[in-house]
């Protein structure tokens, strides 16, 4: 196909990116999903630059020293901190690599729905800061989908709900292209985010990001479940400022995250309503694809399942889904017209 021997150079190998906001996944082409960290860097503040990344960089929130800051250079799907996140990621590809200079790689970086001019502008300098010589910027609802090998470039409805950590991407698409979506800023973090609130009125305890995540993960779901385990938390008494232990519920964790989860809910419902009706029929069908961190959610599939009467299953690699897509994009002539319609041109 012509437009398609750049896939021969650097090495033969062209790079796919998922940079979210939780995880960053890189995929090389014919050797896959090779890193997955989350996307976290620490900073030395005085002399501006990197400390450590990823998982390293992850265990020092909440507990850095002076001159010494965790950052998040993504927020809500898209990049917050330009020069934390192009740090970043080239550290994330010299560790791909295993050598410290970059050699014009092709990128392919899935980009929210979402995005506006400017923060798809932001992604873009990331990119070629990291001395890419061809940048392609996909919708992460179309990568998901091909990763969750949804059949998106045949003339029937797909239909995909990417829950991750900033954005969630509710997404119909049908040959080769996105017919319906919508991308709200209510996700991953938000959940973690409402379960400290609830801590703090109900229980009057202040906990840490990574606490209130622990929570969601042992006790999270969006659906009545037959056992309500308990956990303890440690924190903060918001009353004395003094260390405290607190039993918290399933139905408790459950409750908390109940309002993020009936924005979700919405947004899938929405997309259904908006659907030409041909497209309805095939989802009615085939059901509705959960991807993204927040497809482990247990009982989430039933609670969309329970408000919009569609069959919903969560992906086979729900966290991979997107990086696979990127994969298939590199390599697959299958969706060569979905490649070339998202080349940022330089």
């Amino acid at each position: 196909m012509a437009g398609f021997g750049w896939f021969t150079s650097w090495m033969g190998t062209g790079v796919g990116v998922d940079l979210g906001t939780a995880n960053t996944l890189i995929y090389l082409k014919n050797y896959g999903v090779v890193l997955r960290e989350p996307s976290v860097i620490a900073i030395d503040s005085n002399t501006n630059l990197p400390l450590a990344v990823g998982e390293e960089a992850r265990a020092m929130i909440g507990r850095t020293p002076q001159g010494v800051r965790a950052s998040r250079p993504l927020k809500d799907g898209v990049i917050a901190e330009l020069n934390d996140a192009t740090f970043m990621l080239n550290e994330f590809i010299k560790r791909v690599h295993q050598q410290q200079s970059m050699r014009n790689p092709e990128i392919v970086i899935a980009v929210p729905s979402g995005i506006t001019s400017v923060e798809k502008i932001a992604v873009k300098q990331v990119a070629e800061n990291a001395k890419a010589s061809r940048i392609y910027m996909p919708e992460e609802p179309m990568c998901a989908a091909i990763g969750a090998e949804l059949p998106v470039t045949e003339p029937t409805g797909s239909m995909i709900v990417d829950i991750g950590g900033g954005t969630t991407e509710v997404a119909v698409l049908s040959l080769s292209g996105i017919v319906v979506n919508e991308s709200i800023r209510i996700a991953g973090d938000e959940l973690t985010d409402a379960i400290r609130n609830y801590l703090r009125k109900v229980h009057s305890l202040d906990v840490g990001e990574k606490t209130a995540e622990e929570l969601k993960f042992r006790l999270g779901s969006a659906w009545k479940t037959e056992t309500n385990d308990k956990y303890n938390v440690k924190g903060l008494n918001l009353i004395n400022g003094l260390p405290r232990t607190v039993t918290v519920s399933r139905g408790e964790v459950r409750e908390a995250m109940s309002e993020p989860l009936r924005a979700i809910v919405g947004a899938v419902k929405r997309t259904l309503e908006k659907t030409p009706p041909e497209l309805a029929a095939d989802i009615y069908n085939r059901g509705i694809v959960l991807v993204g961190g927040g497809a482990l959610l247990q009982g989430l599939d039933e609670l969309i399942q329970s408000e919009t009467e569609v069959p919903v299953f969560p992906a086979s690699d729900p966290l991979s889904a997107v990086a696979l897509g990127t994969g298939k994009l590199l390599s697959e002539p299958t969706y060569g017209r979905v490649l070339e319609l998202c080349h940022f041109h330089k």
